[in-house]
Formats: structure tokens, sequence, C-alpha cells
């Protein structure tokens, strides 16, 4: 496919606009550098029906209304190739619930979940089905927004609400004790395992994009095998979604090296922050070859 002229979509309207904005500003100067014909586009105030006179789109839209499909679908519609997963595989992905029965029918292991309503808000029995303490969380968002780690009956009710005003569809999850680890994917390739290591109770929105002792790096105590796992569940959770072209997997590890997946993000951040630089760099790529490899693979 010959690809001249590029739509580079973000900012949008969800949550994590910010970070959006952030990650196209980036991909936007790396296009323009490999002599790309580039616009970059915010899909709140441009007419998207205008996409049509480009050849492709490059996605750097991050949450609702980015990576939810939505914006796959209008794609697709107009027939305007774009990076990434597909509409139906992107919905997936960012939806937790269904990520989660995905797995469960592949046999790949995730913790285990309640959905929550204001009628079944009962810690006691919460934590009897799941752990204590365990997580609440809203089963479509991202960058871990209205995620909480709960302690008790007060924690419940605090995280029930906070989880609620991004999605009306509400997650408690067994809170797995370990250490947290993510694999990059670029082409169903994987780009290496990095382990994240933060000083707050888990990887939350500050850790993510804030704080400065979130330290990411290469696991040097975990032999070759152990490795070799993660990343071939890692592309086993990808491939069982419907994901292509590039995305990222997380998943925790306990102390007895059981994994369990956590989520898949199929419009990872490119931000100086973000994992998936980081992880193309540490195999070798910079980072304007890592945008070339993403759109080499647009279909």
């Amino acid at each position: 496919m010959l690809i001249k002229k590029i739509a580079l979509l973000s900012g949008g309207d969800s949550e994590e606009r910010d970070i959006s904005i952030k990650s196209g500003l980036a991909v936007y100067q790396a296009l323009k550098n490999l002599n790309y014909e580039v616009s970059l586009i915010d899909p709140i105030n441009t007419d998207l029906c205008s996409l049509v006179n480009y050849d492709a789109a490059f996605i750097c839209l991050h949450g609702k209304n980015g990576e939810d499909g939505k914006i796959q679908s209008l794609l697709e519609l107009l027939k305007v190739p774009f990076t990434g997963s597909a509409s139906t595989a992107s919905m997936l992905a960012m939806n937790k619930y269904y990520s989660k029965l995905v797995w469960n029918n592949h046999a790949l292991i995730t913790p285990k979940f309640l959905i929550l309503n204001k009628t079944n808000l009962d810690y006691k029995k919460i934590i009897t089905h799941l752990s204590d303490p365990f997580i609440v969380k809203p089963s479509s968002s991202g960058s871990s927004f209205g995620i909480n780690l709960v302690k008790n009956k007060d924690d419940l009710i605090l995280a029930f609400t906070d989880a609620s005003k991004y999605d009306p569809t509400v997650i408690a999850e067994e809170f797995i004790e370990g250490r947290e680890f993510t694999v990059s994917i670029l082409g169903n390739k994987s780009l290496g395992v990095l382990e994240i290591t933060t000083k707050n109770e888990f990887y939350d929105y500050n850790a993510k994009y804030v704080s400065n002792e979130t330290i990411f790096s290469k696991p040097t105590d975990l032999n070759p095998e152990v490795l070799e796992k993660m990343e071939n569940i890692a592309l086993s959770a990808f491939i069982s979604i419907g994901c292509s072209g590039w995305g990222r997997v997380d998943f925790m590890m306990d102390k007895k090296f059981n994994f369990y997946l956590i989520e898949v993000n199929t419009v990872p951040g490119m931000t100086d922050h973000s994992l998936f630089p980081l992880a193309a760099r540490n195999a070798g790529l910079n980072f304007e070859q890592t945008v070339q490899h993403i759109v080499d693979l647009i279909e």
C-alpha cells in the first residue's frame, strides 16, 4: 500500500485527551521527519468525513471514542486504512469485562472478578469470592482512571462511585500481589518484557504520567524460559481478542510465578513517559523507525 498523506488523529473528548495530544505531537514530528504529508487532526473540531481525502489515518486517540472501536468503525465505513486493530478487536480490548470473557474461553488466566452494581456492594461477600484487599475499576477506561484498591467497606463505596464516573459497568477484581510486567507487540512480535516498579500501591495515573520515581526496566533476575513464557502469554492474549498491528499487554506475576492478564492496550501511549517507545528502543528501534513500522503494518 502506497501511503503519502496521513491524518494524525489525537486529542478527542476522553479523559485521556492531554495524553493523546502529547502522543500525537510526538508521532506528528516523527512522520514529518519521515517525509510524510501529515495533518494533525482533533476529532472534536473536525468534520471526520474529510478523512476520505487521506491515504491513511494514524490513531493516537486514547480512551473512549478513540480506543474503543468507534473511530475504527467510522474509518472502516469511510474505507480509510488506519493503524492498529480493527473495530471489533478494539472494542473487546477496551472493555475489560469482554476481554476477560475471551481469555477465560481461551484458558488464559486473568484475575477473578465480579460485576458490581448498587445492590451487591457487600464488602464481606466480595472478599469471600475475590481477595482482601481487591481492585475496583471501570470496565472501559484507560490510564488507570477510576481504579482504586479497596481495603474496607467505606473504600468500596468510594471506589464504586469513582469508577461509575467513567463507565456504567464496574468490576471488582482479585488483587494480585506481586510484580507487574508489560509486553509491547509490533506486527505480532514481542518487543521484549519490561517490569514496572512503582512506589505507589499500584501502577496508577500518577505513576504512569507524573512521577519520575516509576522505574521501567528489563527484568534481569528471571531466566529466559520465564521471559519467553511471558511473551507467549502476551501474544496469545493479543491474538485471542483479534488485535493486530501494534499494542501492549499488561499482566501481574505472583510469588509462585503464576501470570495473570490485566489488559490489552490497542493504542499505547507514545509520550516520553510511555512504555511502548521504550520497549521499541530496547529492541533496537528509534522513535522514527518505530513509527515507520506501525505505518508499514496498516492494511
